[in-house]
């Protein structure tokens, strides 16, 4: 198919397209320049940016810059201008010697997108060495029988120029003995000759001193001239004589300091001193004088210093052989070095990344490196590698060029930073390597969201704190770093009972500390959970939460409330009555106090604090009931006033006082005369300011006893109950307090069967108290669900009756404003509903017995049969008959009207209604 001119024509542009992208891939360009040597610094060579097609902004921005050889480096592109200067004198002697061709190669980089030049600056030579020989005198000693036509070599003069500027010429002053002359060398060297042409008489003249002349070709010529002197001897026939005109050596670079390289001999057919020949070098840089010597009598040549292959490849030595009559021969010796491998590869890092996002992908380019070796063939060889197991490869990008990029994606957390180490290998024999190592930064980026230290917090608090109390602290780490890494707390908008969290506690957002906002009190809230943030700055931030459980701790803040006898009654009118009648034994009345703390602090116990005669009345240390301790005396009638004490257990403990007068007569109207006369006297102030302070003191006795047990209980780690003191503690085991979901999640927070008293007034509507049965088996307990059975040794609990329930008149709060419920008003909460589940099914575990203890008279205080010695467990305290039920207006009494079936007995209130 032939193509018309048109077409041909595109396709040949395309080609050239084509290959111009091919070659931009690896080497974008090569730059030539000439320029001679010996310009002044700042000298001008030539604008790379223009003959590259760059724009100066360009450089800049694409970070243009050289890779230049070498300790000197010659050359600078300024990036104002993209022009290339010279930084540093070239003297092309120095630099390339005698060789034809000298360069000065370097390579331009250019990044985003990574592209390569080569530049290489030719080197041009001036006339500014003038020749020079290698001696200022030549001595030449000639013998007067010497005819005319005999010839002396002379020595040539050197010139480090090349080309016409180290052409030269040569000449002498005029004379009427000698002319200049020269001979043909097998390499086409002339060498010059003084030429006899006259005899000479060493009689009229036996010395002469000629001026011997080098001009070279450079314009202006540069000469230079050493003095020939000439020695006139007798009779020196025979000259001395080399086997060969040149001698080729082969010799390896770094042979060792004094090694042989050639032994030279040459012979002279004289005798005598005319024979005795002496070895020089002639006509030899002054450089080959520090790397080989000669010994003049045996004629040896050794090495005397360094001889390295990439500083001179070879070595061109003149040798003379002069005998004692003056006459002399030359022979040259060409050494050639041989290049050994001794040289290991170079590694230069030409453009390199400090750091790396982590998230970087795959085949990102972290650095750009050169890799050369000045060994020559196979020797100068290399191969490139990464060494060890990095996620990094090196891709060979041009002639010596490698990219190091990445082969996976990196992670922070894992390794932070990257030593990556580049192992370049040489071809030689041995081989030599080269090892550098690259640091990698590696910068983190937000992918990691707090951790909190645990899954869940549980923080306990001792009530009646202080507001803005620290109570605990949440952590939470991040494996990120700096921002990344820096955490803020945050309480999550939540409500407590209609209540907004920020209302019970806060965070402080930077240490994460939580401060309670407000003083907790236990009896009002046990416990109640929130969630906390975690979140970091990072962008985009992340975030974890928490649960924070707070637990309130009970504290012994509540005293005893003394529920019956009244606290809020008249002193006078708090009596009662007992018969003559009445035995040891008889129950005379009963102390009931309520607390309204929980656990152990509101264990009760009941002691007789001020009495007259101490074994006339003895109270039940938890029972509070107060029997007759002996028998009566034989009296007419019998007033006593007894202090009774209720404390509780816990530590330092709290304690309420009532004070009870009981008569003793054979009835009730015989006392009433007396009790409305009695008078108030300043005695019993002062009975009761004693017994106060024995009473102070015996507290501040058993404090320090407490304290002196704790720490005792403390070292010896006793897994038993610590005793509580003389007045009953012992008999109350210490707990552990928490939160009550952490004990049970059944009705009751405690492995212990709880009696119940219950109070609701105006004051208080709604007060719950539990207390546990010593030595009870757990099989006891009151269960909540929908039928609701106590087990009292094998029998079914019943159901309570109708006597139970109140009336609206008797509900408490304010003016009977209660619902009408018959059942009275509960609790709203479930914990505080069941304990009072268990109030009620205690009370009705009483009237299943066959006593109810509403249905007896006013004189007996409503106490069933069951507080009879005959029903009253002796081995253990029973807490079931602290059993309370408010709004009554009935008064314990047993079925028959009597206590312990002995006799019988009123209570009686008196008031303004009596008087009347």
């Amino acid at each position: 198919m032939k193509m018309n001119g048109h077409n041909a024509m595109e396709w040949k542009v395309i080609f050239i397209l084509i290959v111009l992208e091919v070659c931009v891939e690896h080497i974008s360009a090569q730059l030539h320049y000439s320029i001679p040597e010996e310009l002044k610094q700042g000298s001008l060579v030539g604008n790379i940016a223009e003959d590259l097609g760059l724009k100066i902004k360009e450089l800049s921005f694409r970070n243009f810059h050289t890779v230049l050889r070498g300790k000197t480096q010659y050359f600078r592109v300024s990036l104002e201008d993209g022009k290339l200067y010279i930084t540093e004198r070239i003297d092309r002697e120095v630099l390339c010697e005698m060789r034809e061709n000298c360069y000065i190669s370097f390579e331009a980089v250019i990044e985003n997108p990574l592209q390569l030049f080569t530049v290489k600056v030719e080197i041009q030579d001036v006339n500014d060495n003038p020749p020079t020989f290698s001696k200022t005198v030549f001595d030449i000693v000639i013998s007067e029988t010497a005819l005319p036509g005999i010839k002396f070599p002379l020595g040539l003069a050197q010139d480090p120029d090349i080309g016409s500027n180290s052409g030269q010429n040569y000449k002498i002053t005029a004379n009427e003995y000698f002319i200049l002359g020269d001979r043909m060398t097998d390499e086409g060297i002339k060498v010059p000759e003084l030429i006899l042409q006259k005899t000479l008489d060493r009689e009229k003249q036996s010395s002469y001193e000629i001026v011997f002349t080098a001009m070279d070709g450079g314009k202006p010529p540069k000469t230079g001239s050493a003095l020939i002197k000439i020695i006139v001897l007798d009779m020196n026939d025979n000259f001395p004589n080399f086997d060969k005109d040149t001698y080729k050596i082969t010799l390896n670079e770094n042979v060792p300091v004094g090694s042989l390289v050639l032994q030279l001999k040459a012979e002279d057919e004289d005798e005598g001193s005319n024979a005795e020949i002496t070895y020089s070098f002639r006509d030899v840089p002054e450089s080959i004088h520090s790397v080989f010597s000669i010994d003049p009598v045996h004629g040896d040549i050794k090495v005397i210093g360094t001889v390295d292959y990439e500083i001179k490849q070879r070595y061109e030595l003149t040798v003379e052989a002069k005998d004692g009559g003056g006459l002399e021969a030359h022979c040259k010796v060409s050494i050639q070095i041989v290049d050994i491998n001794d040289n290991a590869p170079e590694i230069i890092i030409t453009s390199l990344l400090p750091s790396i996002p982590e998230d970087s992908p795959s085949d990102t380019v972290v650095a750009l490196i050169n890799v050369h070796d000045i060994d020559s063939d196979v020797n100068g060889e290399v191969v490139c590698e990464v060494s060890g197991t990095v996620p990094f490869k090196l891709i060979l990008s041009s002639t010596n060029y490698y990219k190091l990029v990445t082969t996976s994606s990196v992670d922070r957390e894992q390794n932070g930073q990257y030593d990556i180490e580049i192992k370049a290998l040489d071809n030689g024999s041995p081989q030599l390597s080269t090892k550098k190592t690259i640091q990698l930064i590696v910068l983190d980026v937000n992918d990691n969201a707090p951790v909190f230290e645990d899954t869940r917090y549980t923080v306990y608090i001792q009530e009646n704190n202080l507001q803005g109390t620290s109570v605990h602290k949440v952590h939470a780490t991040d494996y990120d770093i700096n921002e990344n890494a820096k955490i803020s707390y945050f309480v999550l908008s939540d409500t407590i009972d209609d209540i907004p969290v920020s209302s019970y506690v806060s965070i402080n957002s930077v240490t994460g500390i939580l401060y309670a906002q407000r003083s907790f009190d236990y009896e009002q809230l046990r416990e109640f959970q929130f969630q906390v943030m975690a979140k970091d700055s990072g962008s985009p931030s992340l975030s974890s939460n928490v649960t924070v459980k707070i637990c309130i701790i009970d504290k012994n803040d509540n005293a005893p409330k003394i529920l019956y006898p009244s606290t809020d009654t008249e002193e006078s009118t708090l009596f009662e009555f007992i018969p003559h009648s009445a035995e040891k034994g008889y129950l005379v009345t009963k102390v009931i106090a309520v607390d309204a703390d929980s656990g152990h602090n509101a264990w009760l116990s009941y002691h007789l604090h001020q009495v007259p005669d101490p074994s006339l009345f003895i109270i039940g240390q938890h029972s509070g009931e107060i029997r007759i301790g002996k028998y009566l005396p034989d009296m007419e009638s019998l007033r006593q006033k007894i202090v009774v004490l209720v404390k509780d257990n816990g530590v330092p403990f709290l304690s309420s006082t009532v004070t009870l007068n009981l008569v003793v007569a054979e009835n009730f109207q015989q006392i009433v005369p007396e009790i409305k006369r009695q008078p108030k006297t300043s005695e019993t102030s002062s009975n009761v300011t004693f017994y106060l302070i024995v009473f102070i003191a015996m507290i501040s006795l058993f404090f320090l006893i407490t304290v002196v047990a704790t720490v005792i209980f403390k070292c010896r780690k006793n897994s038993t109950p610590t005793s509580l003191g003389t007045l009953g503690r012992n008999v109350y085991p210490q707990f552990t307090l928490g939160c009550p979901s952490e004990f049970s999640d059944t009705s009751l927070p405690f492995p212990f069967s709880y009696d119940v008293c219950v109070t609701l007034d105006s004051k208080q509507n709604e007060i719950a108290y539990l207390k546990p049965v010593q030595s009870v088996p757990t099989d006891n307990l009151i269960d909540t669900g929908d039928s609701a059975v106590v087990s009292d040794q094998t029998q079914q609990q019943v159901q309570p009756n109708s006597d139970w329930r109140f009336s609206q008149a008797q509900r408490p709060g304010p003016s009977g404003a209660q619902p009408t419920e018959e059942a009275g008003v509960w609790p709203n909460n479930q914990f505080e509903t069941e304990r009072l589940q268990a109030m009620i099914l205690a009370s009705a575990n009483e009237a299943a017995e066959g006593t109810s203890g509403l249905g007896g008279s006013t004189g007996t205080m409503g106490l069933s049969a069951r507080y009879g010695p005959q029903f009253t467990l002796q081995h253990v305290p029973d807490y079931r008959q602290n059993v309370y039920i408010p709004g009554s207006t009935l008064t314990p009494t047993n079925a028959a009207g009597k206590r312990d079936g002995k006799g019988g007995g009123n209570k009686k209130k008196s008031g303004k209604k009596d008087k009347k």
